[in-house]
């Protein structure tokens, strides 16, 4: 957890880059990923040397030679102020290099996986001064171990308080741990968001299966180590910024070779990919609607729509190996839509695959972001059916007021939900009482109401009898109190006297 001596001086960064012309939440954190990036190449760096040492063999794949050492970031932090700005901005040249000409080309290289992100970058801090205090505030705050790093970069994305333009919007953290816990990965998955944005399910998946409580020991096997860091962990998304941004992510928790393209997850150029991953966990874009000749075929013949939501559930099913698991969230209008597309779509779940779950979420938990309501579904890929009762949860509250603010309270269904889930999935739990915050409802059910999942459609209200006064008490109440005024009046002419 990071503690508040630690957020003060990333606030100080942040306030820093902000106070040097760069107002825009997503440049600054660039600007700033690229600092953290050159910094983790010379601890990467560090690390190859002190095994090369141990082991008495030449470093394996170095991101520098010797001639190249005054790039790194233990030379380049000390500098003064106009050297340090011109190197880091010099353009390559046939004798020598600057830092950041040095890190795209990185990109080209194919003994380099952590900078291929970097092809487009553009370095933004235009002054000596500014850089020279940023790289001193950077190398003050102490990331030693791997859950630091991540927690700094996550308080760093939190700063990020607005959707993007395509409807976009970073999912809090507390919600990816929920939706992570509730599909509880194994060593074997093989994991993707198709709309990763700054990698945020990827991350939660990764630290899941290294917690010490799920004693997977998977970075003690040399084969699962492998998997993890190479095969395991795949992610899309359209906007280069993002990617970028997820990439640092992960590599900031460890995941050194992260399989994060700039891609979008619904055109042609992912039409191939079928039948690939184990788990899929998303928050897609609610964009309202795509350019129909830029979409897959493959997707059109599942639904026809231009509708973002809906095709991204298509590709989804596509995706998943048989016998793969889903949790995605959608807008309230996937969940009871009554176009033939919205139907469609969910009549394809229900039908031929098995629909698990749906959480109901309420409309704040995307605040300051969005105020949109929003579903969790939770299906797994079969192509022959097999829904049967699927469970549904009402959360009222996620342990956050449903404001603007999202300040802490006292009041969370969060792990209610995870027990309660846990006991649908072991057959423990019998959940009959649709008053109750969780409850089962049968596929007939949903399937005689044109497959609509909402929750209101099939939760019990219970309607409480309220026993009101008769009119003549009312009438003497007001008399008495009439009569307490008129006397306290009284009172008050006596002492004017």
């Amino acid at each position: 957890m990071i503690t508040g001596e630690l957020k003060s001086k990333i606030d100080k960064v942040w306030e820093a880059i902000w106070a040097g012309g760069i107002s825009n939440p997503l440049t600054a954190i660039e600007q700033i990923t690229y600092l953290l990036f050159i910094k983790r190449l010379d601890e990467i760096q560090s690390l190859k040397e002190l095994k090369a040492t141990r082991t008495g063999k030449p470093i394996e794949s170095p991101l520098y030679t010797k001639a190249q050492n005054h790039l790194r970031w233990s030379q380049f932090k000390n500098l003064e102020a106009q050297k340090m700005f011109d190197l880091m901005t010099m353009p390559e040249t046939k004798k020598d290099i600057g830092i950041f000409a040095f890190i795209k080309k990185l990109g080209s290289s194919s003994d380099s996986v952590f900078s291929r992100y970097m092809k487009d970058a553009t370095f933004m801090i235009s002054t000596p001064k500014l850089l020279e205090r940023v790289v001193s505030m950077i190398n003050d705050i102490p990331m030693e171990d791997r859950d630091t790093k991540g927690d700094l970069y996550e308080y760093l994305l939190s700063k990020l308080s607005s959707a993007g333009t395509n409807g976009q919007f970073r999912t809090p953290r507390h919600i990816i741990k929920m939706i992570v816990e509730l599909m509880d990965p194994r060593p074997d998955d093989i994991i993707c968001d198709p709309a990763c944005g700054t990698g945020g399910f990827l991350v939660s998946c990764a630290e899941y299966l290294t917690s010490p409580e799920r004693d997977f020991q998977i970075l003690h096997d040399k084969k699962m180590k492998e998997n993890f860091l190479n095969k395991m962990f795949f992610g899309n998304d359209f906007d280069s910024s993002m990617i970028r941004i997820a990439a640092m992510n992960m590599m900031l928790h460890g995941m050194e070779n992260p399989n994060i393209e700039s891609l979008d997850s619904l055109s042609e150029d992912c039409a191939e990919v079928a039948n690939k991953y184990t788990l899929i966990l998303a928050n897609p874009p609610f964009k309202g609607s795509i350019d129909k000749d830029s979409v897959a075929s493959n997707l059109k013949s599942v639904v026809k729509t231009e509708k973002t939501e809906l095709l991204f559930l298509a590709l989804i099913l596509r995706e998943l190996k048989i016998g793969g698991r889903c949790a995605v969230i959608v807008p309230d209008g996937v969940l009871f839509g009554s176009s033939n597309a919205h139907i469609a779509i969910r009549k394809e779940i229900i039908e031929n695959h098995k629909l698990q779950a749906m959480i109901s979420m309420p409309s704040g938990v995307f605040k300051p972001y969005a105020g949109v309501s929003t579903g969790i579904l939770i299906f797994d890929k079969t192509t022959v059916g097999g829904t049967d009762n699927v469970w549904f949860y009402d959360m009222e509250s996620d342990g956050f007021s449903l404001d603007d603010k999202r300040n802490p309270i006292s009041s969370n269904d969060i792990p209610d939900i995870i027990g309660k889930f846990k006991e649908f999935k072991s057959g423990r739990g019998k959940f009959k009482d649709k008053k109750a915050k969780a409850f089962t409802v049968s596929k007939t059910d949903i399937v005689n109401n044109s497959y609509d999942l909402s929750i209101n459609k099939y939760r019990a209200v219970e309607h409480k009898k309220i026993i009101h006064e008769s009119p003549s008490d009312i009438i003497g109440k007001l008399k008495i109190i009439e009569q307490e005024i008129s006397n306290e009046i009284q009172d008050l002419e006596e002492l004017l006297k």
